[in-house]
């Protein structure tokens, strides 16, 4: 089975997630709300717009739910 090409969203995605994940196994925590610094980071502000990113492609726009 042939692995899926990313694209550059896709790619920042995955690397902010693992910058996430990292950062989680060091503060020895299983989600970002089980830290103290959950509302002043930028690791995890990174990586929500990074999500963003790969959804939208880099169209831009806002988040609207």
């Amino acid at each position: 089975m042939a692995e899926a090409v990313l694209d550059e969203w896709e790619i920042a995605l995955r690397v902010k997630t693992e910058e996430l994940k990292k950062c989680q196994q060091e503060k020895n925590v299983t989600s970002c709300t089980q830290c103290e610094k959950l509302l002043l980071c930028e690791l995890r502000d990174a990586y929500v717009k990074a999500v963003y990113d790969s959804m939208n492609k880099g169209t831009g726009g806002g988040f609207e739910f």
